[in-house]
């Protein structure tokens, strides 16, 4: 199987280039995602049996003051890219995100729910789910929550690099969802990218997240009970922790759908945290 992935330095992509180096990953100086037609053709260009679009504008707060860039990286490419795999007759995979709801309420989001953005990332990333469902090919939207990695710039990088100068941090404690390993999404990409070059699957929205629910709080207590560091974590609400784009308060995914299409459970993040926390030399 032939995979080209948009994408090289992100969390995902280098997870995946980790699980199949042997893939063409295009890295921003190969496909520009800001110029929505050189990504197309890249796509025509380069042969391949399944396209994952593992790149994105992944900066919540800046979205808010560069709409219109988070747009086309966002919206416009993946859409580029998903017309371009349709004509080819390629099944294309793309990453999305629980941004796209409202957070409102405490049952975990089906794939059906109403979308509602709060800001303008997520509604970026919801116009790039609309492109890609338009496009009219074999497609996989897979929204996914909290992801952390051994890579680049997240909440347990974050977190382990404040606790080593600090006895207690404020944590926000409501908002809840499901942090999520960049190696378990790829997997999970991978996975479905086989089923499908395989003639299998099913075209559609899925949600995959890690297990169980937690907050960003309780994430952080077992970050540092896991590190070893002697952390005491103050639960504080939103509102104390002001940020230029409003986070959704309920980031819960039901994931029984990827369950049942490919066989794809949800991964205890905790295990997957040992092993992140390993790789950092921290445990």
């Amino acid at each position: 199987m032939r995979l080209l992935v948009f994408g090289a330095t992100g969390q995902v992509a280098q997870e995946l280039r980790r699980r199949v180096p042997e893939a063409l990953f295009l890295s921003r100086a190969e496909a520009d995602l800001s110029d929505p037609a050189a990504c197309a053709a890249a796509v025509e260009r380069h042969p391949a049996d399944v396209v994952i679009n593992a790149a994105a504008w992944t900066a919540v707060d800046k979205a808010e003051e560069a709409a219109a860039e988070a747009g086309l990286v966002n919206g416009a490419a993946p859409g580029a890219m998903a017309r371009a795999a349709a004509a080819r007759g390629i099944p294309f995979l793309h990453v999305s995100t629980d941004y796209v709801f409202d957070g409102s309420g405490t049952r975990p989001w089906v794939p059906e729910d109403p979308t509602g953005p709060l800001g303008a990332y997520g509604q970026s990333k919801l116009d790039g789910e609309e492109a890609v469902r338009a496009a009219g090919g074999r497609f996989a939207i897979l929204r996914t929550s909290w992801v952390f990695s051994a890579h680049g710039a997240n909440f347990v990088k974050t977190m382990l690099r404040l606790g080593k100068t600090r006895d207690s941090l404020n944590v926000v404690a409501d908002q809840v969802g499901g942090p999520t390993a960049a190696g378990d999404i790829a997997a999970a990409l991978l996975t479905m990218a086989r089923t499908f070059h395989a003639g299998g699957g099913e075209a559609g929205t899925y949600h995959f997240a890690g297990a169980p629910d937690v907050s960003w709080a309780d994430f952080a207590r077992e970050i540092f009970r896991q590190a070893g560091l002697a952390v005491m974590v103050n639960d504080i609400p939103t509102e104390a922790y002001p940020t230029p784009a409003r986070r959704p308060a309920n980031s819960r995914l039901d994931c029984t759908s990827t369950h049942a299409v490919f066989g794809i459970g949800r991964p205890d993040w905790r295990h997957s945290l040992t092993g992140v926390l390993k790789e950092l030399g921290e445990i």
